[in-house]
């Protein structure tokens, strides 16, 4: 990970929750700057940070915001989106039957010609290679042992395993509000 100084190509706005604390950690809840000048002309977020760079219109001038937080609190409770990425984000972008990294797919450990459904409690991430061996087969029947039973997360679950996946950069204006594990200065 790498901290800058200098924006972010595209000049992104961390998007902070009315309580202060990120939307989503994983991906990152940033916006184009576009979409942060709209919501501060609309008076929906309120500007936590800026950027020294100043955007004009005919009839205004705005410094663009590095960090806002919304005025209205978004319920983070709410079950997340059963979703490929939210499958491989529960499972921690591995394999759950050789602990592999590449070529992801999704498996039904049940296999629909055995009734399974694709559901969270039936979907495991797999690699193409783990996939096609197992085929029509229960891993049982396979002789494969999914590593971690397939399960519904629940929002925070997923919150908490996207800490584990920082972004490739940050902007040092973003630091006070994420959590990750970087070096304090004395």
């Amino acid at each position: 990970m790498q901290v800058l100084s200098r924006p972010p190509s595209g000049w992104p706005a961390l998007v902070l929750n009315a309580d202060f604390r990120p939307l989503s950690y994983y991906p990152l809840s940033i916006w184009p700057w576009e979409e942060v000048v709209k919501a501060v002309y609309q008076d929906r977020v309120d500007v936590v940070s800026e950027y020294d760079k100043v955007v004009r219109s005919p009839s205004m001038e705005i410094r663009l915001p590095s960090v806002i937080a919304l005025k209205s609190y978004v319920d983070q409770d709410r079950q997340p989106a059963f979703t490929r990425f939210n499958v491989f984000l529960r499972d921690g972008f591995t394999c759950q039957y050789c602990g592999d990294a590449k070529e992801l797919t999704f498996d039904h450990v049940v296999p629909r010609c055995y009734g399974g459904r694709t559901t969270w409690e039936n979907i495991v991430a797999a690699c193409g290679p783990c996939n096609l061996r197992k085929g029509g087969r229960t891993p049982a029947q396979a002789g494969m042992l999914v590593r971690r039973a397939p399960h519904r997360p629940n929002s925070f679950q997923l919150q908490e395993l996207g800490r584990r996946f920082p972004p490739h950069y940050l902007h040092q204006s973003w630091l006070d509000y994420l959590y990750w594990d970087i070096e304090l200065e004395p």
